[in-house]
């Protein structure tokens, strides 16, 4: 079956709404959810979205902690467009409905603000400790009420189409033209065509054993992007947040930096702070600095997590300032108001992704990237707290201006079927066991030797592995039924590659990528680590 349509976007997190909005105003937009609609990590997100609102802040401050958090890999001029735009993108959020904390009145010069680490004032607005899911709800709402757009929920990408997909002889560029999708529900082959396709379809945390993410962060349209030709790029830096809730039920359950911003502090089994000895500013240091100092914690004293303790600032407070983490953490037998909560690293965010110019624009023409998926040059080695829905919201509003520059100028593609060569029906029931145990096979592998603190050694064991894994994935893929599971997989092992690749060729420790080989920072440090489908000299 196919479709046409004049913009299609892949992903339904802030990145992908907010530009499914803007562009319906300029044609027929379809919105293709690999889950329901609400099954991302924009849902997921707890702190909140950085901007300068204060008086006493200026934008200078904030480039200045988003340059120093990105620990030199970041594009200054990428940060400074950002950052000063971030007032008109809050206010885009406000049109659409989202309400943000106020102390007193309903301005936005008295919108509460929260600080996090790495930021030097308070700039985080946030709508009490659920602030995606305000968003997404609130986004969703609009789109689903708008005529313009259609919706597509369960409907897992394949691959990417191009030109030379439908004409294999056509010489010269190349142009993407839509994608293909499994309907997982009816079990069968769309392809939807587009002179404008989009990928928001979020990070890859899930690439790792313990991750905060949702499920489906298995890091898709990085891995389609690339066999469609475009470079990928500073993959080695995956951001580990250091709070996740230590605790069998809820392991990828985040305890929000804000706790830290408010006053929480990080402590042993003996009530120890540690993270002083790391870094002045102790908890409220950036992320990779907080996660490093617990891992070293935890390995010196052969602890399985440390702890979090605010229960200096009493239970009224955290329960108005934190309710969703208060009653999920009380439901699981932790009061954050009578103990210290126990916590541990955890795959968050990634910080390469799909390379792309100031608009989002990838090396494929007529392929856009915004959001996690995107390497855009704004975090550099690592990202500064409640930067990323700030860059979403940024970048879709970069594209959307670019394509209304650009769109008259591309005709709608013809829309024939491809032959993709999948298989449909042949049962393979007994085969998902080895699917299973591939899959916690990459995702041990990637925390055992791609984790937090790295060596030459563990990463040329991983690459052995992974490349393996890759030969029995392609058996599998060709000969199987197409399922989900075997799709994620494929993508999955890809994307572990690549990050491999990324850390074995950054011969430095810088950001979230430290590498006990390489300990010390260089000078002359490369913002762009790329890999390219055809070589990897990038």
């Amino acid at each position: 079956m196919s479709q046409k349509t004049d913009f299609l976007i892949i992903g339904t997190g802030v990145a992908g709404l907010s530009f499914a909005l803007k562009m319906a105003e300029h044609g027929r937009v379809t919105l293709v959810a690999k889950s329901s609609l609400s099954n991302n990590n924009t849902s997921m997100a707890q702190g909140g979205i950085a901007s300068v609102v204060a008086s006493e802040d200026h934008f200078e401050n904030h480039i200045h902690d988003t340059l120093d958090a990105g620990a030199g890999l970041c594009l200054p001029e990428v940060v400074r467009k950002v950052v000063e735009d971030a007032p008109m993108r809050i206010r885009d959020l406000q049109k659409w409905g989202v309400e943000f904390d106020h102390r007193q009145s309903d301005s936005l010069g008295d919108v509460d603000l929260t600080r996090e680490g790495g930021h030097s004032h308070r700039r985080i607005l946030h709508v009490q400790d659920h602030t995606g899911m305000a968003i997404q709800q609130a986004l969703q709402s609009r789109v689903k009420e708008n005529p313009n757009i259609k919706i597509l929920e369960n409907h897992i990408a394949l691959e990417l189409l191009t030109d030379h997909d439908l004409y294999p002889a056509q010489t010269g560029a190349n142009r993407c033209i839509g994608a293909s999708f499994l309907d997982i529900e009816n079990h069968k082959l769309v392809d939807v065509f587009a002179p404008f396709t989009m990928l928001a379809t979020g990070g890859a945390g899930k690439t790792y054993l313990y991750t905060s993410n949702w499920e489906g962060a298995t890091g898709d349209g990085i891995a389609m992007a690339y066999r469609a030709g475009c470079r990928i790029a500073n993959m080695e830096f995956m951001q580990f947040h250091p709070t996740c809730l230590f605790h069998r039920q809820a392991r990828n359950f985040l305890i929000s930096e804000a706790l830290r911003g408010e006053g929480a502090e990080l402590i042993n089994a003996e009530g120890r702070t540690f993270t002083y000895d790391f870094d002045k500013r102790g908890p409220l240091a950036p992320r990779d600095i907080v996660a490093r100092a617990i891992d070293a914690e935890m390995k010196t004293s052969g602890a399985e997590c440390v702890y979090l303790d605010i229960r200096h600032k009493g239970k009224d407070f955290i329960k108005q300032r934190f309710p969703f983490i208060y009653e999920k953490c009380l439901s699981l037998g932790f009061d954050l108001a009578e103990q210290p909560l126990p916590v541990v690293p955890a795959a968050h965010y990634l910080c390469g992704g799909i390379l792309t110019d100031e608009h989002g624009q990838t090396d494929l023409p007529g392929l856009f990237a915004v959001g996690e998926c995107a390497n855009t040059g704004l975090h550099g080695a690592n990202r500064l707290a409640s930067n990323s829905l700030l860059e979403c919201l940024s970048f879709s509003h970069y594209a959307y201006l670019k394509i209304l520059q650009i769109k008259d100028q591309v005709p709608l593609p013809l829309g024939q079927r491809v032959d993709h060569g999948l298989y449909l029906h042949k049962e393979n029931a007994d085969e998902f066991m080895l699917i299973s145990h591939l899959w916690d096979e990459i995702r041990s592998c990637m925390w055992n030797y791609v984790g937090i603190v790295r060596s030459d050694r563990r990463l040329q064991r991983a690459l052995t592995r992974i490349r393996n894994i890759e030969v029995e994935i392609a058996e599998y893929y060709s000969h199987f039924k197409l399922h989900p599971d075997t799709v994620e997989l494929r993508n999955l092992a890809t994307v572990a590659r690549l990050t491999i690749e990324c850390a074995l060729r950054r011969q430095t420790s810088v950001g979230t990528h430290y590498n006990i080989d390489h300990p010390s920072q260089k000078s002359d440090l490369n913002p762009l680590n790329s890999i390219s489908p055809n070589s990897l000299n990038g």
